[in-house]
């Protein structure tokens, strides 16, 4: 068995806890290679550092179908799983087999200049260095929805409805839907609100002012404009990115910790439970 790591550089801690990891998988006879140099395949690639992280590995990955364990020294981690206390039970149990492995869909989006660009999180497109709102049209399926005014869009998968479109006022979807959020961004007329859309349909968005080019980023980590008139059309990707949880892991828990719900917590406690 193969593992790859992938660490966030950034974080001084990274390579210390890199370190206890080879540790750790050396005693369990699992050969260990750095993400710059590793054969053409490998088991799994093993994130260290946070959710945004995670991201930057499935924009470098080669091979999206090999299952990514994440590493949590970030801040709320709702994709990096795994923490500094439970590294060497949770790695240990992983590599044994106990674990459940959820796949995750991606976007793509076909811009007017060619090429194609993804989005693990959310494609966003924002008024950029224009100094007023901005009007953009957004048509689904080949039917027009709205065109909306403010500071932009955004798009979100599954796995970015906890992230910026969260903030924004959007809704949360669980992982496993195959459906994406158009939530806008300081919408000029308060009725605009976020909407979920079916993931089979294909969305045009178009860019109706005769302004500065808009910004549209992709997971924040790649930019490109788009200029007047012209059209961002975003798909469902063909591929998904594997994301291996813990047994036992639940979406909701984590989103009651992470989120600091505090409800249901106060029921059970009435009741002399823990949960």
């Amino acid at each position: 068995m193969s593992v790859s790591l992938f660490l966030n550089k950034n974080i001084s801690a990274s390579s210390i806890v890199a370190e206890q990891v080879r540790e750790i998988l050396h005693k369990i006879n699992v050969q260990v290679f750095d993400f710059e140099n590793y054969p053409n395949k490998v088991d799994f690639y093993c994130s260290i550092g946070g959710d945004g992280t995670i991201l930057q590995l499935i924009h470098r990955a080669t091979y999206l179908n090999t299952p990514i364990i994440g590493i949590n020294l970030g801040g709320l981690g709702f994709l990096a799983e795994i923490s500094i206390e439970t590294l060497e039970k949770s790695l240990t149990a992983i590599l044994e087999g106990e674990y459940t492995l959820n796949r995750r869909i991606i976007l793509q989006a076909n811009p007017p200049q060619g090429g194609h660009f993804y989005a693990a999180n959310d494609v966003v497109i924002h008024r950029g260095l224009n100094r007023h709102i901005v009007d953009i049209a957004v048509h689904v399926g080949g039917r027009y929805i709205n065109t909306f005014s403010g500071d932009g869009l955004i798009i979100a998968t599954p796995t970015g409805s906890t992230a910026y479109s969260l903030a924004a006022g959007g809704p949360i979807l669980t992982p496993d839907m195959s459906a994406f959020i158009l939530t806008p961004i300081a919408g000029h007329t308060i009725s605009n609100r976020p909407i979920v859309l079916s993931s089979t349909q294909e969305i045009n968005i178009e860019y109706l002012n005769k302004y500065e080019p808009l910004e549209v980023t992709f997971d924040g980590l790649e930019t490109i404009t788009l200029a007047p008139h012209e059209i961002l059309t975003l798909t469902l990707a063909p591929s998904t990115f594997g994301l291996v949880s813990l047994e036992g892991s639940d979406f909701f828990s984590t989103l009651r910790s992470k989120l600091g719900w505090a409800g249901a917590s106060r029921i059970y406690r009435k009741k002399g439970l823990v949960i």
